[in-house]
């Protein structure tokens, strides 16, 4: 196949309007799985990564970067695009840098699309498993040193490496492996169905 995503596999060459309209489902996508949540040891997740991680894989790096920086300006209109309806508010919890990390998921799973690397179970699941960890650099770097830069205040500011791993790390592991299996059985999926058609 000589296309390079799935979305230019399923509607061809894309258009202005097309990427436009691709970006706007795809902001609202992200915002509806954000709601969604399903119980899991040891905290329930939501499916705001799967979300993120597919319009990377569908959309490709800038097209699904700028796709998150639109869900992301939602928010910060302040609509409750946000994980339990939350709106631009998130941006100064002590999930912001998660928020901000959400693009870099993005792209990243984006360009191994573009690369070629997620066409199959097992390429596209080690790309979701190496975007999905990216999100914990900023988002741990968030509480740990960056908020209270800002002038921040609370509990989770300034936090140690322990805390961070207790809070804003290790109960979130097994979700996002979970979520990254399921990206690359979808997007994999995706691939055989339309090299069938």
């Amino acid at each position: 196949m000589s296309t390079t995503t799935l979305s230019q596999a399923a509607f061809g060459e894309t258009t202005l309007l097309r990427k436009a309209l691709l970006v706007l489902g795809g902001s609202l996508f992200i915002a509806v799985a954000a709601q969604v949540s399903v119980p899991m040891f040891p905290v329930p997740m939501t499916l705001q990564m799967l979300a993120i991680l597919l319009v990377g894989f569908a959309f490709g790096a800038r097209l699904g970067a700028a796709t998150v920086l639109v869900y992301l300006g939602q928010g910060l209109a302040g609509l409750p695009v946000f994980a339990n309806g939350m709106n631009g508010l998130a941006f100064a919890g002590p999930t912001a840098g998660f928020l901000i990390g959400f693009v870099a998921v993005a792209y990243i799973a984006g360009l191994a699309a573009e690369r070629g690397f997620a066409k199959g179970f097992v390429g596209t699941t080690v790309a979701a498993l190496v975007a999905s960890a990216l999100v914990y650099i900023p988002g741990v770097a968030w509480p740990m040193l960056v908020a209270s830069s800002f002038g921040i205040e609370g509990g989770w500011v300034g936090i140690g490496a322990d805390k961070a791993w207790a809070w804003f790390m290790g109960p979130f592991l097994l979700g996002d492996a979970v979520k990254a299996v399921i990206a690359a059985l979808i997007v994999s999926g995706a691939w055989k169905v339309l090299r069938r058609a």
